[in-house]
């Protein structure tokens, strides 16, 4: 794409406030006033052979208004749009489709690498979907369309502009070119600039100029009016409303702290670990230095962690309890008699195995998602437990921290605090989301006086990172190594 001149974005700021686009009359869907904004904003971003990114809160219908446009641009002839996502949405893709847009042709490109080139070869015209990963193998075969608009689901798989994935995305041939994601900075302004550079190459420059130019100044001196220009930039060509803006009506969510201490071998196991650690990462930042040391800071880090969970989790015959597992299973037993329904999220999978025990004699029961089980499969269970079957779902926060919509809970539980809290958010919206009626109560596990405390303090700095850029208009303020260090202390 050329570079894009000042007149040519004043012109489409022009044609943005110009009549509204109509949406298709095949959409099965009345679209709410926001929807109608958003879809109204991309089509008029297609019309001028542009691109954007559509940054709603989780659970506000970007899918939906996705579909909106692969609709109004469909001609019926010899043409092709492609949406690319993770492996565990693209049969929920289809299933929107389908509902919403039933006379828009749509496939999923799965299988054998010779299954998906048969079927890519016999489908003419409509809607591809794929996975990233079948994408990145297949590309010698895309490359070869001129779709009619690209648009990547859950678009933070670019975030990093060095991947596989970010190579061969930007060899499409597109028309016009979308992101879908909540979350287009996680933990730098290099991953938003990552996404605009597939969306809108060279509009934000290459990265060593837009280093330059934004993100010393930014990320390193906190300069306000690099700040204030880059979000002039970018305002025409990202599109971000929040659930409080704009659904006045979906029930409240209310948040809360559990800070919960640890059985007494359980603390003697933590202030051991902690001590040996110390030792191991002051010899491994002497002999290898702070970057080269970043792989075992991590493996560090997660083991205290777990030892914050249950030292079960890597500690062989462990003989003590876990404050965190009795006081997960009390709480279920009460929410359960109260006629609540719960989401579980967790980051150690080998968690739900020891929780799991403890429910069956309770008679309470589960649906589990980890990183195995099939997209189909994922759609059943969810399903099922939003038309009240089972009490509880186990979800592993990777494989199920997006893409599923489970509005038959109205309590969600985060077992162990992660370090982004855009990721926690996301994973929270699979029961805040359009659809709910009930009042969603979130819950977090925090094990006091450890390196979970210091990671909710953590999570306060990254949130700023974000609200800067997308909403407010509030400083950066970057983790450094201090921070990081101070996680040991």
């Amino acid at each position: 794409m050329k570079n894009i001149g000042d007149l040519k974005i004043e012109k489409l700021l022009k044609s943005i406030k110009k009549r509204r686009a109509v949406v298709p009359k095949s959409i099965n869907a009345t679209l709410r006033d926001y929807q109608n904004d958003g879809y109204d904003w991309m089509k008029k971003l297609h019309e001028s052979k542009l691109g954007g990114i559509l940054a709603d809160d989780m659970g506000l219908g970007k899918t939906l208004q996705a579909i909106a446009l692969l609709t109004a641009i469909d001609n019926g002839e010899n043409s092709r749009s492609i949406v690319i996502a993770p492996t565990s949405l693209t049969h929920n893709w289809l299933k929107e489709i389908n509902k919403f847009s039933p006379k828009l042709n749509a496939i999923i490109i799965e299988g054998t690498p010779k299954e998906r080139k048969m079927l890519l070869n016999d489908f003419k015209n409509g809607v591809i979907l794929t996975s990233y990963g079948s994408f990145r193998k297949d590309i010698e075969f895309y490359e070869k369309i001129e779709f009619l608009t690209t648009i990547l689901d859950e678009a933070q798989q670019i975030k990093n502009n060095g991947t596989l994935i970010k190579k061969a995305v930007k060899k499409i041939k597109s028309y016009s070119k979308f992101a879908l994601t909540g979350t287009p900075i996680e933990n730098s302004i290099f991953e938003l600039w990552s996404i605009f550079d597939f969306v809108m190459p060279t509009y934000l420059h290459n990265k060593e100029k837009f280093k330059n130019k934004y993100g010393k100044k930014i990320d390193q001196e906190m300069d306000g009016n690099s700040l204030v220009n880059l979000k002039k930039m970018i305002k025409p060509f990202i599109l971000r409303r929040t659930k409080s803006e704009v659904l006045k009506e979906l029930p409240e969510k209310i948040e809360t702290n559990m800070i919960l201490g640890m059985d007494s071998i359980q603390k003697k196991y933590y202030l051991s670990y902690l001590s040996q650690f110390k030792g191991e990462l002051e010899e491994c930042l002497e002999e290898d230095g702070f970057n080269k040391s970043r792989i075992k800071i991590l493996a560090l880090l997660t083991r205290l962690r777990q030892i914050c969970c249950t030292p079960e989790l890597f500690i062989e015959n462990y003989k003590g309890k876990s404050t965190k597992v009795e006081a997960l299973i009390e709480l279920l037993e009460e929410l359960k008699s109260s006629g609540h329904r719960v989401l579980v999220f967790s980051q150690f999978i080998k968690t739900f195995e020891i929780i799991k025990k403890q429910l069956d004699p309770k008679k309470i029961t589960y649906f589990q998602i980890d990183g195995s089980t099939k997209a189909k499969k994922r759609l059943e269970m969810c399903d099922c437990f939003n038309d009240g079957e089972k009490d509880i779902f186990l979800i592993s926060l990777k494989a199920g921290g997006s893409g599923l919509n489970l509005t038959g809970a109205d309590v969600v539980i985060h077992f162990d605090p992660w370090w982004n809290p855009a990721v926690e958010v996301q994973a929270t919206d699979r029961a805040h989301r359009i659809g709910q009626d009930k009042v969603v109560q979130v819950i977090k596990f925090i094990t006091e006086g450890t390196i979970e405390e210091k990671i909710i303090k953590i999570q306060e700095n990254k949130s700023k990172l974000i609200n800067s850029m997308v909403d407010g208009d509030g400083k950066i303020e970057k983790l450094t190594k201090q921070d990081i260090l101070g996680l040991f202390e």
